[in-house]
């Protein structure tokens, strides 16, 4: 194809663009950095759509490669310093429509280096209001709901987010529309395995596990009984039968007991992490193993008897928040304490 045309912009004069030629091999890469996990990871690349999510990166200190836009007034939107640093690319529209993943597409679309969470610069909010709560995803498949979990975790005030490998990629577009500008906002380690995910926390944490199955319901309330079951007035053991003599203390499938308790008594001591399982899976023996070495607990959300399990995004959410509820509370406490005089 012919060489691309330069022109400078009018709208920004600081900026040059080129306007792509049929055939540029570039617009090509955009539908594989969408698709391919295994290419984003080979070639260190992410693709970026919509100016929301495009200036959340920016001022996060993502690196923009190639940016595509059809019509110069996108780019007046976006911190001209920033963008200088790409390849500035003029496309019709039509061809953005045809390779947008966004039911609107907005005609402005970024290939950006993939992201390092040690050098990312989070909002100054964000890191003001940060609090000693972890999340660990542990299986979580779908999309939409790991982008959605994200956006509860930078919400909560989450100090970091780790993902283990069983995990769907956080840079796979769906869940970055998902998340809403969360991958900027918090650092997400993606791909380890649970013998790395200790070095990822720090010392002394409890890991709780939230957890849907709820032994006392299962196990004190006969099938098709009207009445909502007892709740358990002390911890209970996550598993209700007694294991057999010869079988060791984590079970025969080596999985350890873990008291349970429901998810608003008090468990969030400084620093505290949660693991959120998914649906389909639900939690791995290692993350109730890592529970039971650190001294946490099995959250329960207790449901109407006869539902299913709640959702692993909306299950995120409220141990989350109530976790940031139970860490503001203490602060506060300790702040009181503090503020009382000293007799003498």
């Amino acid at each position: 194809p012919p060489p691309p045309a330069v022109e400078r912009s009018a709208a920004a004069p600081g900026l040059w663009y080129e306007k792509a030629a049929p055939g540029d091999r570039r617009l090509g890469k955009v539908v594989t950095i969408a698709k391919s996990k295994k290419f984003r990871d080979n070639h260190g690349k992410v693709l970026l759509e919509g100016h929301r999510l495009i200036k959340d990166a920016l001022e996060a200190g993502a690196v923009p490669q190639t940016l595509f836009f059809s019509t110069v007034g996108h780019l007046k939107l976006l911190p001209e310093a920033e963008i200088k640093r790409a390849s500035l690319v003029k496309v019709k529209f039509e061809d953005i429509k045809t390779w947008s993943d966004l039911v609107t597409p907005q005609g402005l679309l970024g290939i950006f280096s993939k992201p390092d969470p040690a050098k990312m610069s989070f909002p100054a909010a964000q890191v003001s209001n940060s609090l000693p709560l972890l999340l660990i995803c542990d299986n979580i498949r779908d999309p939409g709901n790991l982008g959605t979990i994200l956006r509860s975790a930078a919400g909560a005030g989450c100090e970091k987010v780790l993902l283990t490998k069983g995990c769907v990629d956080p840079w796979e577009p769906k869940v970055l529309r998902a998340g809403m500008g969360a991958h900027f906002r918090v650092p997400i380690i993606a791909s380890l395995d649970w013998e790395a995910v200790p070095t990822n926390l720090p010392d002394g944490i409890k890991v709780c596990v939230a957890d849907n199955n709820d032994p006392a319901r299962t196990t004190s309330v006969p099938r098709g009984a009207g009445s909502a079951p007892d709740r358990p007035k002390a911890p209970v053991k996550s598993s209700p039968k007694a294991a057999p003599e010869h079988e060791d203390e984590e079970g025969a499938a080596g999985i350890p007991e873990v008291a349970a308790q429901h998810y608003y008594e008090d468990w969030a001591q400084t620093p505290v992490a949660v693991v959120i399982g998914g649906e389909t899976h639900g939690l791995s023996p290692a993350a109730l193993r890592l529970a039971a070495s650190t001294g946490g607990r099995r959250l329960l959300i207790p449901v109407v008897p006869g539902v299913d399990s709640l959702n692993s995004a909306i299950a995120a959410g409220i141990v989350l928040f109530e976790g940031k509820r139970q860490l503001l509370w203490r602060h506060e406490q300790e702040d009181g304490r503090q503020k009382l005089p000293v007799p003498g």
